[in-house]
């Protein structure tokens, strides 16, 4: 009988679960630096309607040939009515994120024919290898925001709601691209020291970093705090721009690389 063939690897003979992991040499490739990744605000801007969202869709349009842009769809009030019936029901974590997750895919269906007759094109998560593709034919693909964690989203202490919702959705797919800075369009400047719909008089922040917003532990933020968590550990994406799509010019104005609205970035 022939001798078994046994090649040599770092994690051959690994049980995965020990430190010895962090050992291995980890130097990831940027796919795509050049996409500009936006998120679509649910709330601030899906609920709101046709005045609100298509003067940032014509924006979108009219910068499609100069830039690829990928859009990503949040879930706003109708995902929020979801976590809050499934959490009196006393579903796990995981049900709730499945759950949670058909509306941002709904959302997003509804701008891809929005945009359809300007090379809109609907893109499942499975189908994200083929985004190379829709560019070079001036496609628009659109996405939902949520993370395909589902029903392996792992549990928070004190709630049900999963932490890893669109805007981590968002910030995860522009690290896997290379995209060094992920654009959230939503119905505010950007970060404010508290809530300016329940505080007119908070002050705004324009740039910080991401150390000095840890340890400033505002009590109201307006992204997601798992995508801080994210940004952390990220190789190529270390800056998030948060700004108000709901002011004429400033997605453009975001697009060209301005830093209209609130910086994030890593130290």
């Amino acid at each position: 009988m022939a001798e078994r063939k046994t090649i040599q690897s770092s994690l051959a003979d690994s049980p995965l679960t020990s430190g010895g992991l962090g050992t291995l040499n980890y130097d990831p490739i940027s796919l795509d630096p050049e996409v500009k990744v936006l998120k679509l605000g649910g709330q601030s801007l899906l609920d709101r309607g046709r005045a609100a969202l298509f003067p940032v869709l014509d924006e979108i349009v009219a910068a499609k040939d100069k830039y690829k842009i990928l859009i990503m769809c949040g879930g706003g009030t109708r995902a929020r009515h979801i976590y809050s019936v499934a959490s009196e029901l006393e579903l796990p974590t995981g049900v709730l994120a499945a759950l949670g997750g058909y509306v941002p895919m709904q959302n997003a269906r509804m701008v891809q024919m929005l945009l359809a007759k300007h090379g809109g094109i609907y893109m499942l998560h499975d189908d994200f290898e083929k985004l190379p593709l829709y560019f070079r034919l001036g496609c628009l693909p659109v996405m939902t925001g949520m993370p395909p964690f589902a029903y392996w989203e792992k549990p928070v202490e004190g709630t049900r709601i999963p932490s890893n919702r669109t805007d981590a959705g968002v910030f995860l797919s522009a690290e896997v691209l290379g995209a060094p800075r992920a654009i959230y369009i939503k119905d505010e400047e950007g970060l404010y020291e508290h809530d300016p719909k329940k505080d007119p008089g908070a002050k705004f922040i324009p740039r910080i970093s991401l150390r000095e917003l840890r340890e400033r532990d505002l009590p109201d933020l307006v992204i997601e705090r798992s995508v801080l968590q994210h940004m952390e550990s990220a190789r190529f994406c270390t800056e998030i721009q948060i700004l108000n799509g709901l002011v004429p010019g400033n997605v453009t104005r975001a697009l060209a690389g301005e830093d209209v609205g609130t910086i994030i970035y890593r130290d």
